[in-house]
């Protein structure tokens, strides 16, 4: 018996698959495409939010936040890392519309944009709010890393775990 095959990478098919095909009703990246297509870029003080009479011609800012957003809720910070999904990953692929800028282009953006950032970021989240409460929605937020410096005596023995954090004692020293 043979192996499952892929077909011919030079193949071509009868009825080619477009972008959109590709990607589903609910995908997450249809959220952010609504959710910059209706935000008022000029308001949330987005640098050249209109497009310039002269020079070459930059990106657009509702693809660099698209951009910036969707590398937020999948956790990829870095520059080079959101240039290489743009050129590897079809979600990026449909919501850039095959747009792939360069790491500068996207580090000069975040460096611009901070204060726009994080307002865009806020008003994401009151957008989500009541969609999130009959559907699910994938959000991500930042972590920390916390240190613990914890030496053998200063572990809390089994008795001591047991107790539901020192509330019982608290309490009996507050009331009269």
């Amino acid at each position: 018996m043979a192996y499952i095959e892929g077909e011919q990478r030079g193949q071509h098919s009868l009825f080619p698959t477009t972008l959109d095909e590709l990607i589903s009703e609910d995908h997450i990246c249809r959220v952010i495409e609504a959710f910059v297509g209706r935000l008022d870029m000029a308001k949330l003080s987005f640098v050249r939010s209109e497009p310039a009479e002269t020079g070459r011609p930059g990106y657009d800012p509702r693809d660099l936040l698209k951009l910036y957003l969707y590398g937020y809720l999948w956790q990829i910070r870095s520059s080079r890392r959101l240039e290489t999904e743009c050129q590897r990953n079809v979600e990026v692929m449909w919501l850039l519309g095959r747009l792939v800028p360069d790491y500068k282009s996207i580090a000069e953006f975040r460096r611009m944009h901070r204060e726009a950032v994080a307002e865009a970021g806020a008003e994401l989240v009151r957008f989500a709010r009541p969609s999130a409460q009959s559907t699910t929605m994938v959000m991500a937020s930042y972590s920390t890393a916390l240190r613990s410096s914890m030496t053998r005596p200063q572990i809390p023995s089994a008795a001591r775990r047991a107790r539901p954090f020192g509330v019982s004692s608290s309490l009996k020293r507050i009331a009269p």
